[in-house]
């Protein structure tokens, strides 16, 4: 079976087309393909609160050539999905109806609460029962869950993400709402606290710390990347490291989120796995069509 997941993000599009194999009782998740789109819908909603005509057009240039690549993989099953930028803009709604009627392709306009779920759904398949501060920054939003003992028992929706924060969108107020949120939720809980990152930004951080491994970085290492970042000019950002150019500006803006959430909750590390919401969609789609049925399930190889 493959499956299919469109993630429409403020500062990025991606496609991921995923086969399930199945092969003594396992279960493997093989990517086939990844797309990822620089198109920042969240530039246009945060500034006007819509989507321009400009960007609608490569919206739907766009969302035809994944329908296409979609329809060569012989896809079975797959999942559309809009986040922070779709949601909040004025014409969000018409855009996804026009991809609808003119190319056939089902677009879902989710909440942040619905976007934690589908995230959450791969990152708890591999945690243990101490306590975790998990930190999902977009362009738009950051979701933010607690988990104790394999289950998550908080989860909030705010609105700040990489895009919003470099373009001033944010207000002052969110960051104290988020530290006011995450130490009143540790209330009683006296374990140490490790922070689990999610989101582009901080696989990049990652890869760019030295002393960064087994999927796992400090604090003060997340802090030595985000110095060391600030101190670089955009033509060092785009040579020197080879970032995209929609990765270069948002950067900084995105770590500060995470060490703002990390220093709320006093959490020194944070691990890094390799997964996002396209990987929860793929997993969504797996358990809703292909239930598990006690097999062990194993993520992207």
């Amino acid at each position: 079976m493959r499956l299919a997941a469109i993630d429409i993000g403020s500062n990025a599009i991606r496609l991921q087309i995923t086969k399930v194999i199945e092969y003594e009782k396992l279960i493997t998740f093989k990517k086939l393909q990844y797309v990822r789109f620089p198109l920042r819908l969240g530039q246009d909603v945060f500034a006007n609160k819509q989507i321009s005509t400009y960007n609608q057009e490569r919206f739907l240039k766009l969302m035809s050539a994944y329908k296409t690549l979609l329809e060569l993989y012989q896809v079975d099953h797959y999942y559309g999905c809009a986040t922070s930028a779709m949601r909040e803009s004025k014409n969000g709604k018409e855009l996804a109806q026009r991809a609808q009627d003119e190319l056939g392709l089902k677009i879902n306009i989710i909440s942040g609460m619905k976007e934690a779920e589908m995230i959450n759904s791969v990152i708890s398949l591999d945690l243990d029962d101490k306590i975790y501060l998990h930190v999902d920054v977009g362009g738009g939003s950051t979701e933010l869950n607690f988990y104790y003992k394999q289950k998550k028992v908080a989860s909030k929706s705010f609105k700040i993400g990489s895009v919003r924060r470099m373009e001033h969108y944010d207000s002052p107020k969110v960051w104290n709402e988020i530290e006011k949120w995450v130490k009143d939720e540790l209330k009683g809980h006296k374990e140490k606290v490790t922070a689990i990152g999610t989101g582009g930004n901080i696989n990049k951080i990652y890869e760019l710390s030295p002393r960064a491994s087994k999927r796992k970085i400090s604090l003060e290492n997340i802090m030595r990347v985000q110095d060391y970042l600030r101190n670089l000019t955009m033509d060092e950002l785009l040579n020197r490291l080879q970032l995209n150019p929609d990765r270069a500006d948002v950067i900084v803006p995105a770590s500060e989120i995470y060490v703002h959430a990390m220093m709320a909750a006093g959490a020194k590390n944070m691990m890094v796995p390799d997964v996002g919401l396209k990987d929860g969609i793929n997993y969504y789609l797996f358990e809703k069509y292909y239930p598990s049925r006690g097999k062990i399930f194993v993520k992207n190889s």
